[in-house]
């Protein structure tokens, strides 16, 4: 790794409230870069290249990034800062990072960047949040649904998820059918530096994108809908998400699982609804002893619209995550969110009341990967230590 430090105009010196999103943001931005660090006073950016720039490479790199800044910094308004509940203050019996301990008892096995093979504890401490997560969600009559890993890139277009989310996408793809084609790759496709190594101009078109979100799918089956009433469904799913160099331990998967509780109805339904879900998850999160708080937030978008959509979201407090501490870097983790979408997807998705009136939509999500990992981040892997309720639970 060559590393390379951008020093920044004073004009675009980064505020300390832009700081993390504008780190994530620039892992994108080229192919060289495997690392990415945003000083704290905002006046440079220091970048892990995987090859040795020239001169020309490195003016290329900066300009770049000056126009990320450009789209991020200048105008933008730190977010009016609302927390509903902060529990991080609760006395915890690790401060270590788990992740060696996990590598080493093969609780986690990294099959590839952002793919995570868990084992036993892992996998317990998953089945055990998810199993009153589903309990949670029957409390308020939810029907369980499946839905596959695989999403419509039309549906995706009609939500315009293109448009927020283009870094994020990953696309699926298959064969031609045609057997020269078929053939030449058997006998000379290869893996290389962990990538295929193979002619592109034998894959076909993108027919299938892997699914970001598990709600979308439910939304994309009303299509067209008039509902009688509100209704509520739960379903648990693989969710892809790509994340360049910011994908680290558990805390940033390319491949997660997700429990929603989804929420379709008139505005009020859906606003209840959501808060009472919050209460009831903060008396879960009491009984497993996180220490966490509950925060404004807003999605991960990209560049284009993201100083527009973020203060849009903050303004009409669409977004709230669950950040659960991680004490061996004095951090938060977002392992949840509450989430309120307006009426967003009904009108895109033409999903009505009877009246005819645009339905609005909610839904809580929960990452069992995260949950687990901000667990044992604080509280080990001893059982010992964990709190009763959840040593009893997991098996």
């Amino acid at each position: 790794m060559h590393e390379h430090t951008v020093r920044l105009k004073t004009e675009s010196r980064v505020p300390a409230f832009l700081i993390g999103d504008l780190q994530s943001r620039l892992a994108y931005i080229d192919e060289d870069i495997a690392g990415v660090v945003v000083a704290a006073d905002g006046a440079s950016v220091q970048l892990s290249l995987r090859r040795s720039p020239d001169a020309d490479r490195q003016a290329e790199i900066q300009t770049k990034i000056e126009r990320v800044l450009q789209a991020m910094v200048p105008g933008a308004v730190k977010p009016r800062e609302k927390v509903l509940e902060d529990r991080l203050d609760r006395p915890l019996p690790f401060g270590r990072d788990p992740m060696p301990a996990l590598l080493e008892r093969g609780e986690v096995v990294q099959e590839g960047s952002g793919i995570a093979v868990l084992g036993p504890t892992m996998s317990g401490l998953i089945d055990y949040f998810e199993a009153q997560f589903v309990e949670l969600a029957r409390s308020f009559g939810a029907a369980g649904y499946r839905f596959p890993a695989l999403i419509s890139p039309g549906l995706l277009d009609r939500v315009e998820y293109f448009r927020s989310f283009p870094h994020s996408l990953s696309f699926v793809s298959h064969m031609r059918e045609d057997l020269d084609a078929i053939e030449r790759f058997s006998q000379t496709a290869g893996c290389k530096d962990g990538a295929l190594q193979m002619d592109r101009s034998a894959l076909s078109d993108v027919a299938a994108i892997l699914s970001p979100a598990v709600c979308f799918h439910y939304y994309g089956a009303l299509s067209g809908s008039r509902l009688p009433q509100g209704v509520c469904v739960t379903a648990v799913g693989s969710c892809f998400r790509y994340e360049s160099s910011n994908m680290i331990s558990l805390e940033r998967l390319w491949n997660f699982s997700m429990r929603e509780i989804i929420f379709v109805g008139p505005k009020e339904f859906v606003l209840d609804n959501r808060e009472a879900a919050r209460k009831k998850v903060a008396e879960l999160l009491e009984q497993w002893g996180f220490a966490y708080r509950v925060e404004g937030a807003s999605d991960p978008f990209f560049i284009g619209d993201f100083k527009k959509q973020v203060a849009f979201q903050s303004a009409f407090q669409l977004k709230y995550e669950i950040r659960a501490a991680i004490p061996h870097r004095q951090g938060t983790l977002a392992v949840g969110s509450y989430n309120f979408h307006q009426d967003f997807f009904g009108r895109h998705l033409d999903i009505a009341m009877q009246g005819g009136a645009p339905a609005f939509t909610g839904c809580v999500a929960f990452g069992l990967e995260r949950m687990a990992y901000a667990f044992v981040a604080q509280y080990g892997l001893d059982r010992s230590a964990w709190p009763d309720i959840v040593r009893r639970g997991v098996a």
